[in-house]
């Protein structure tokens, strides 16, 4: 895959905000330097591309910024040899990030736009493992089938059961929970033979999850 000419005492200085914000998997920290992230932002942004925040996106929607992305990466626990689901798939840059570490990802936008993007950028890096699927994230498809890993990139009132249904076991379900306006932690669930066990990890802001596939883009 092609990686970020980006100048190298910048591309330095991102890494080291990472690691200051505890994220400390190699894995994860090597497919955030690999994945140019300046290619899925807008033309105006790029200067602020490596800076850690979030930037805004087509259809009202932002990529989150770096060390959100690369927190939730690491949680998530993804091997070579997993499935997994991005619901949520914005300007792809998560999915690119995920396609270093999983053998297989599959990531649902409900936005034509930013599915269509997204699609282009990712083809465009050879990111040949990942699947963009225009669809509703809040009722996915059956054929879409079960995953080992789950992430959602928009914030949900509550997990549901439908979505928990889709992991395999020993499975792993990341996601932004709480309202809108209110406070939100981000949570993750692990489906063991006894059940499923449910940690809160950090306060996070993320835009709310929306059902349907958007109509006018």
């Amino acid at each position: 895959m092609p990686t970020s000419e980006w100048p190298p005492q910048e591309k330095m200085q991102f890494q080291l905000a990472l690691r200051r914000r505890g994220v400390s998997d190699l894995a994860v920290l090597r497919a955030m330097e690999d994945v140019p992230r300046e290619l899925f932002v807008a033309a105006g942004d790029r200067a602020d591309a490596y800076r850690d925040v979030a930037l805004p996106i087509d259809c009202g929607q932002t990529i989150s910024q770096p060390s959100v992305v690369a927190y939730m990466t690491e949680q998530l626990q993804s091997k070579p040899f997993h499935r997994v689901l991005e619901i949520g798939t914005g300007s792809g840059y998560q999915a690119a990030v995920l396609s270093h570490l999983a053998g297989d990802v599959v990531t649902v936008e409900r936005f034509r736009l930013l599915a269509e993007r997204a699609r282009e950028r990712l083809a465009r890096l050879g990111c040949r493992n990942v699947e963009v699927v225009l669809a509703d994230g809040c009722s996915i498809p059956d054929e879409l089938g079960h995953f080992d890993r789950i992430l959602v990139t928009a914030a949900l009132p509550d997990i549901p059961e439908a979505l928990v249904a889709r992991l395999q076991p020993d499975g792993v379900l990341v996601a932004p929970v709480g309202p809108q306006s209110g406070p939100q932690a981000l949570v993750r669930l692990r489906k063991t033979k006894d059940g499923v066990d449910r940690a809160e990890l950090i306060e996070v802001r993320f835009v709310p999850a929306l059902s349907g596939i958007a109509r006018e883009i």
